[in-house]
């Protein structure tokens, strides 16, 4: 016990035993400085010397732009850039997914399913086919006299290449009121039915299915070729009930009506006809 308590006096004194520290005139000896020290002093001011440099350093690290050269930070404009650009990135990936779409579509069609096609992604879509592909109906008396008035309506109208359509027999793909008619000074080449959702969308007369596939902005579309240069493109489907290629049937069911795409409003069914490459407007053949 007695030599613990020595020991413990021992290690007092040399914690508490001074020290001087003198600076002197290395030429005339002179002494310019003198501090007393212990090595308890040395070591207190050291251990706060210490504290002080790392809260100088916390404080730099945390409130100043020093941070962002020390790995594992960032700063606030890095991360909101990092934000945006992972946005933007996410919208290109769904624009290439679209275009992805569009382009296998039109890749089908040209591996020569169909002898000739011009498609855009509007879904306005030409084609030409040979004459035995031409479809032979046998028009009604009542179709015969419409036939007449219509071409008698249009014998001064610009697009009078387009009534060869009129030598063929249409049925209303489906029935309700149109909310947009055809309008050529708008561009708008179609009429908009207004119908229930999922009404059956049935084909104007016979053909081939020359596209069916999904769009960006007219969800599923689906387009018939009914020969002599004539096409009906149904749009805003919810699902086709036809592949491209297929031959349908006179007032087939070949798409189920939806509200979809980015153009789409409400339930309705997108429906324009052409004739050789000439926009008609659809109320002038079929009574909706």
């Amino acid at each position: 016990m007695t030599r613990k308590k020595t020991n413990k006096k021992k290690f007092q004194k040399k914690l508490l035993h001074k020290y001087r520290l003198v600076v002197l005139n290395e030429d005339t000896f002179e002494e310019r400085l003198a501090f007393k020290l212990t090595r308890l002093n040395v070591f207190v001011f050291g251990f706060l010397v210490a504290i002080f440099l790392v809260a100088i350093t916390t404080v730099f690290i945390a409130f100043t732009p020093i941070r962002e050269y020390i790995p594992g930070y960032s700063s606030t404009t890095l991360q909101k850039q990092a934000v945006e650009l992972d946005f933007k990135t996410d919208s290109l990936l769904q624009v290439i997914n679209m275009n992805d779409t569009y382009i296998a579509s039109v890749k089908r069609v040209l591996r020569g399913e169909i002898s000739a096609v011009v498609i855009n992604k509007d879904s306005i879509f030409k084609a030409a086919q040979s004459e035995t592909d031409i479809l032979e109906l046998n028009p009604s008396k009542a179709d015969s006299i419409l036939r007449a008035k219509v071409n008698n309506e249009d014998k001064y109208n610009l697009f009078e290449t387009a009534i060869t359509a009129t030598d063929f027999m249409f049925f209303p793909p489906v029935n309700g009121s149109i909310s947009a008619a055809f309008d050529l000074k708008e561009k708008h080449y179609a009429v908009d039915i207004v119908i229930p959702k999922n009404t059956p969308v049935k084909a104007i007369a016979d053909g081939h299915v020359l596209f069916a596939s999904w769009t960006s902005d007219a969800s599923y579309v689906i387009i018939i070729d009914h020969g002599n240069e004539l096409i009906s493109v149904y749009k805003h489907n919810s699902s086709l009930t036809k592949s491209q290629g297929e031959f349908v049937k006179s007032r087939e069911v070949i798409a189920i009506s939806g509200s979809s795409g980015e153009l789409s409003t409400g339930p309705h069914l997108h429906f324009e006809l052409w004739n050789s490459g000439i926009p008609l407007n659809p109320t002038t053949f079929i009574d909706f």
